[in-house]
C-alpha cells in the first residue's frame, strides 16, 4: 500500500472512532455536550416504539324491556311496557402498538377487547359424579382489529398492507371515545355498517396541503351474514378461521381541511357479496352479484368553543330478494341468521356541544372542558325492501339525546347522557340514562 493511501486510511479510521467513543475530559469524565447527545439519542430510540389505546366503562339504566318478544306484536309490547333493566359494560378496551423500523417502514397493531373479553373455566361438578365440566364465565370478544406494515415514501404517498380500518362513514374513521359525545358510539352507522370496520387488504393514502385521501382494495362482504336489523353489519365477520375472499371490494375516502377548524369528508364502498361465501351457490345463481354500494358524508367543526359533528350514510344492495330466499334456506345449524335483508338502508345523525368552561378563565387555563350537548339520529336498516319482503317497522327509529362531557385533561372524558329511542307504530319508546368514563391517547414510557 502506498504511503499516501496508508495515511488516508488511518485518518478515516480515527474519524470513525471519534464519532463512536465518548469525549473524555481532563478529569476522566464525559463532557456535558456528550451527555446531552446521548440523552437525545436515547429519546429518539424510544420514539421508534409507540404504545397507546383507548377504553370505555359504562353503566346504563334502560327504562324499557329487553325481552326478545317486545317487537313481535302490540300485545307483546303492552305486556312488557313497564319492564326495566340495567347493565354495566366495557364496550371497547383497545391496546395499540406501533414501531418505526426506519427508512420509511413502520408497523401498527391494534388488539381490542369488547365487553370485557371472554373467559372460560373447567370445574369438577360434585353433583354430577365428579365429572369435569367446561363453562363459559364471561361473554365478549377479543379481536386483532389492525395489523399492518406501511411504507412511507413522502407525506403525499404511503402504502399500507395488512389488516386495516375501512374509513367509510364518520364513526369508522373517528371511533375513539373522545371523538364523540354519546356514552356509546352513534347508533345509526353502528347499526347498518360494520363498526369498527376492519378488513385485510392494501391501502394507498396521503395528504397534500388541505386534502387527505385514502383508497383501499379489500376482501368483500359475505351476504350469508346479512340480516334485517343490521343490514350488512355482520357481513365483514367470519365464523371460520379465515376470511373468505372470493370477491374483492374497493373503498375510498377524501377529507378537506381548507376552513380552519372544519373537516369535510366523503367516503364510499362498493363490492359484490353473494359468491363471497363458503358454500358455493349452484349454476342457477351465476348472475346474482349482491353488490353492496355505500356512500357517506361526514363533517367535524371545532371552533368558537363549539363542537359539531354529523354524518349521512346511504346503502344499496342488489339482488336482495334472492339473497333473502337463499339465506332462509340454510339449515338450523348454519351461522347465517337466515333473515330477510333490505335493498336500501339509511343512517343520519348530528350532535352539537358547547364548552361551558371556556367562559371560566381558571378552568380554561387548566385545559379543562365541559361540554353540554344534544344529539339526533335517524336510521332504518329496512329503509326500502324488494317486493315480497316484509318491512319490519321496528328496524327504523329516531333517537334524541342530551348530556354532558367533562374533560379533566385532554385524554380522559367523563360522560352522562339521557336518551330516548322514538319507535314507530305500537312499539314502546326506549328511554335510557347512561354514564361512562373513557380514555384515549398514547402512553409515555
Amino acid at each position: 500500500m502506498k504511503t499516501k493511501e496508508k495515511i488516508l486510511l488511518c485518518s478515516c479510521l480515527w474519524a470513525a472512532c471519534a464519532t463512536c467513543v465518548p469525549a473524555i475530559g481532563a478529569d476522566n469524565t464525559r463532557s456535558d455536550a456528550t451527555d446531552e447527545q446521548a440523552e437525545t439519542q436515547k429519546t429518539e430510540k424510544k420514539k421508534r416504539f409507540t404504545i397507546g389505546g383507548y377504553g370505555e366503562a359504562v353503566y346504563s339504566r334502560n327504562f324499557y324491556s329487553d325481552s326478545y318478544l317486545r317487537y313481535n306484536s302490540a300485545e307483546a309490547a303492552a305486556r312488557v311496557k313497564d319492564e326495566k333493566h340495567s347493565r354495566f359494560d366495557l364496550p371497547h378496551v383497545v391496546l395499540f402498538l406501533g414501531y418505526d423500523f426506519g427508512k420509511g417502514w413502520s408497523m401498527g397493531a391494534e388488539i381490542e377487547f369488547e365487553h370485557g373479553g371472554t373467559e372460560s373455566a373447567v370445574e369438577v361438578e360434585e353433583e354430577e359424579g365428579g365429572e369435569y365440566e367446561s363453562e363459559i364465565e364471561r361473554g365478549g370478544e377479543v379481536a386483532l382489529e389492525q395489523f399492518w406494515i406501511q411504507k412511507s415514501f413522502c407525506p403525499e404517498f404511503n402504502i399500507r398492507l395488512g389488516h386495516i380500518i375501512v374509513p367509510v362513514g364518520g364513526t369508522n374513521m373517528h371511533h375513539m371515545p373522545t371523538e364523540f359525545f354519546g356514552v356509546y358510539r352513534p347508533e345509526g352507522e353502528n347499526t347498518i355498517m360494520p363498526c369498527t370496520w376492519h378488513e385485510t387488504g392494501i391501502s394507498l393514502w396521503g395528504q397534500a396541503g388541505d386534502w387527505r385521501y385514502e383508497a383501499l382494495l379489500i376482501s368483500g362482504l359475505d351476504s350469508e351474514r346479512f340480516g334485517r336489523q343490521g343490514w350488512v353489519h355482520d357481513g365483514s365477520a367470519s365464523p371460520y378461521e379465515f376470511k373468505i375472499a372470493n370477491r374483492l371490494a374497493g373503498a375510498a375516502r377524501v377529507d378537506n381541511f381548507s376552513v380552519p377548524g372544519l373537516r369535510l369528508s366523503v367516503s364510499g364502498y362498493v363490492g359484490n357479496s353473494f359468491h363471497n361465501t363458503l358454500r358455493t351457490p349452484n349454476d342457477t345463481y351465476d348472475d346474482i352479484k349482491g353488490t353492496v354500494t355505500i356512500g357517506s358524508f361526514d363533517f367535524h367543526l371545532d371552533r368558537w368553543n363549539w363542537v359539531a359533528r354529523g354524518s349521512f350514510t346511504y346503502g344499496h344492495l342488489t339482488d336482495s330478494r334472492t339473497i333473502t330466499q337463499y339465506n332462509q334456506g340454510f339449515s338450523n345449524d348454519s351461522p347465517s341468521p337466515k333473515q330477510s335483508v333490505a335493498s336500501d338502508a339509511i343512517a343520519a345523525g348530528v350532535e352539537v356541544g358547547y364548552d361551558v368552561f371556556s367562559q371560566i378563565r381558571k378552568l380554561r387555563e387548566k385545559g379543562q372542558k365541559f361540554y353540554v350537548f344534544g344529539r339526533y339520529d335517524y336510521y332504518d336498516s329496512m329503509y326500502k325492501t324488494a317486493s315480497s319482503i316484509l318491512d319490519y317497522d321496528y328496524c327504523g327509529r329516531a333517537r334524541v339525546a342530551v348530556g354532558v362531557n367533562y374533560y379533566p385533561i385532554k385524554d380522559i372524558v367523563i360522560k352522562g347522557e339521557y336518551a330516548v329511542g322514538l319507535m314507530k307504530s305500537y312499539f314502546n319508546d326506549e328511554p335510557s340514562l347512561s354514564f361512562g368514563v373513557a380514555y384515549s391517547g398514547l402512553f409515555d414510557i
